[in-house]
Order: C-alpha cells, then structure tokens, then sequence
C-alpha cells in the first residue's frame, strides 16, 4: 500500500512567483507611467494654441492613472495573502490524513461492508437506499427503516452474489403516500490519504481515489 501523502503543487514555483510578482509589476507600473508622462507632455507641446487644453484634464489624466496603479498593487498584495492563507490551509489539512472523513462522495468498496448514515425526510413512510455504479448506472435498492440510525450495506446483490470492487454511489430517496419527497446523497466515512492544492482550494483524496473539497467534510473520527 503506498504511504499517504501530502501534496502542494505550487510549493516552490508559486512561492517564488508570489514573491516576484510585486517587483514585476512595480517595473511594469514605472514603465508605464514614464510613456503616460511622455504622452502628457507630447500632448501639452502639440496642443492648438487656439484651443488650449484645460488644465482640469491633465489633472484627471493624472488622478485616473493614479487609480490603476492602486488598483494593480492592491490586486498583488490580495494575491500574495491568497498565497500565504493557501500555505497555512496545507499545514493545516496535514493533520487530516490518515483521519476518516464524513462526506457524501462516492465510496470506494472493496468487499468489505459499508456503513452509512442516512437522513430521511420528516414526513416520510418509505426510506430507499439507492445504489449506483461508477457508471451511474443503478445496481441495486434497499429498504430502509425510517430512522437516521446508521445502516450497513453487505455489498451483495439481490441473488447472493457480491458486488465487483470498485467506486459505488449512494443515494437516500424519501417517499410519502407513493410520493418522492427528497433524494439526498448518503454519508458515509473513508480515510483521507492525500491533500492537495488546486485552484486556491483544499482539496482531499479519499481512499480508493475520490476526491472532495475539504468544505465539503461534514465531521472527522480516528481510524476504526
């Protein structure tokens, strides 16, 4: 079994450009305000005397580019607390591997039963526990009791065979007088084995592969 792992993708190369990119832009914005003087005065030189510019215009010329500039290196500071809010999030969700998460991903089953905690709707007289495989096909319905107690699913179809290994979905539908009132994802826990950053998000890969958003966990337990 390959040890957990603890994945930042943009470890260096990001840290490193978070850095960076302060100084470039700083380069860009004097650069830029150096040819926007150039211009100014250009503009000033060649201007019809007999119809001068108004001195008012310079001065919002002036006063419009000064709000770009702002503009730009607020966007740089936001981006390099992104960074650094990022980092501490990864140090963070380390602590989480290993862990068992409660989540409504997919589940990976390996001929082992699984256990689930539904929540049925209130008004509800009929509870199903809907099975589908990776490839969103329905394999298999179970009747539940109409309770949030936890529930076992032996991984074993209707005529005694046992389910292939493999990445099964789970669904819980409530039903009153016949009538479907809600379908909500079932919970059910699986050991983190990595976290990884991707798009400024903590994201988890729980066991057998499946991914999901750290806000996305609904409660963490020790391993039993």
């Amino acid at each position: 079994m390959l040890a957990p792992t603890l994945t930042n993708t943009s470890t260096n190369p990001t840290t490193s450009a978070a850095a960076a990119a302060p100084t470039t832009q700083a380069n860009a914005l004097s650069s830029d305000f150096e040819t926007f003087l150039k211009m100014l005065t250009a503009q000033a030189r060649y201007q019809d005397p007999l119809e001068p510019l108004d001195s008012s215009q310079y001065a919002a010329q002036l006063a419009q580019f000064s709000m770009v500039e702002q503009q730009v290196q607020s966007n740089d500071l936001l981006t390099a607390l992104a960074t650094q809010l990022g980092s501490g999030n990864m140090a963070q969700m380390a602590g989480w591997i290993g862990m068992e998460a409660r989540t409504t991903a997919p589940v990976a089953f390996d001929g082992s039963p699984l256990t689930f905690y539904p929540n049925p709707a209130a008004a509800s007289d009929e509870v199903q526990l809907v099975v589908y495989n990776a490839n969103g096909a329905e394999v298999q319905r179970n009747n539940l009791p109409v309770s949030a107690e936890p529930v076992l699913w032996a991984g074993v179809s209707d005529d005694g065979s046992p389910f292939p290994a493999g990445t099964y979905r789970f669904e819980v539908e409530s039903r009153a007088n016949g009538e479907l009132l809600v379908t909500d994802p079932a919970e059910s826990y699986a050991r983190v084995t990595e976290a990884r950053m991707q798009d400024g998000q903590t994201l988890l890969i729980l066991q057998g592969g499946v991914p999901v958003l750290s806000s996305d966990v609904g409660a963490l337990r020790e391993p039993g």
